[in-house]
């Protein structure tokens, strides 16, 4: 069974930095793309970041570029996603996912909280 499981969130203030965890477990990902995405209260979920889990080309919305840094830990099986910077409009719930094609496994999400 796979579980993916978010930690890291918190209440930072603007201008601070949280790094958010994606624990994989389950089966081998060696294949697979991972990403990052949020939700925010009132808003459809959007694309955050991504990345595939081998290693390949990373991709960031124009929103979070220059900003945020997604990487992972291939031994740990562990995503991770740093977030520098935060603006209050990054506020919201923060999902792992994991997929091949399409978005197959996602996590429960984390809140994060930016006060300005």
């Amino acid at each position: 069974q796979v579980q993916l499981v978010e930690s890291g969130g918190g209440l930072v203030q603007a201008g601070g930095s949280l790094r958010l965890s994606c624990a994989a477990s389950g089966r081998t990902f060696s294949s697979y793309a991972v990403g990052w995405f949020r939700q925010a209260p009132g808003k459809e979920r959007e694309f955050v970041a991504t990345t595939t889990w081998s290693g390949g080309n990373t991709n960031y919305a124009d929103s979070v570029k220059g900003r945020f840094t997604i990487s992972r830990d291939k031994v740990k099986n562990t995503v991770y996603l740093q977030m520098n910077r935060l603006k209050p409009e990054d506020t919201a719930v923060y999902y792992c996912a994991v997929g091949s094609g399409t978005w197959d496994y996602w996590g429960q999400g984390t809140q994060v909280t930016v006060s300005s």
